[in-house]
């Protein structure tokens, strides 16, 4: 093959829509609407495996993704947004049914509805902000899963909830105030700069 050539390479690597890690994600994506029935339907055993299998799946498709050089602008896209999908739909369910606070899910909804608002509104002034993946953001994003997976899995298999219950909230409270804080001044800061 010609150096410089545009065709794909093995394994996707090129950005082909149909690769196994794609396949994956979206199956996760897809497992949001069954995680929220059986929540809803206080199924929260069955809830906490499938939240669980998403979780996991998560870790194989970005493994796979590197493995086989499967990278894509579609899995860029799709990853976060089932990752986001699920954990938000997991708070707001949770919440309908008194597992979680209500106040939590609104402030975990809050936070990500002011974040990607203020992304649009930089776009629409022709200012594409460069978002840094942030430390505490990662940290808030894994006490989210702890804590979803910590509801469901002691409210399905009836163990007792607290102290654990109680801290894990109190932890995920804190750190999305101050991840969303953070991207709020990094959304600032593009905006105001030069």
């Amino acid at each position: 093959m010609p150096a410089g050539s545009n065709a794909p390479e093995p394994g996707g690597a090129r950005g082909g829509a149909f690769t196994l890690p794609n396949a994956i994600t979206l199956a996760r994506l897809c497992a949001v609407p069954a995680t929220v029935w059986l929540i809803l339907h206080e199924r929260l055993d069955e809830a906490f495996y499938l939240f669980a299998a998403a979780g996991l799946s998560d870790a194989l498709d970005g493994w796979l993704a590197r493995r086989l050089n499967a990278h894509s602008p579609l899995g860029a896209m799709l990853d976060p947004l089932a990752d986001k999908a699920l954990l938000v739909c997991t708070y707001v369910t949770l919440a309908l049914i008194s597992v979680l606070p209500d106040w939590l899910a609104m402030l975990v909804v809050f936070r990500d509805v002011l974040i990607m608002g203020g992304v649009m509104l930089l776009n629409l002034l022709g200012l594409p902000p460069r978002m840094q993946p942030l430390y505490i953001s990662k940290l808030n994003t894994l006490a989210q899963i702890v804590l979803a997976g910590l509801a469901l899995m002691l409210s399905g298999f009836g163990l007792p909830a607290q102290p654990w219950l109680g801290l894990m909230i109190w932890v995920v409270a804190a750190t999305t105030v101050l991840s969303g804080l953070a991207y709020m001044a990094q959304l600032l800061r593009r905006g105001t700069a030069p």
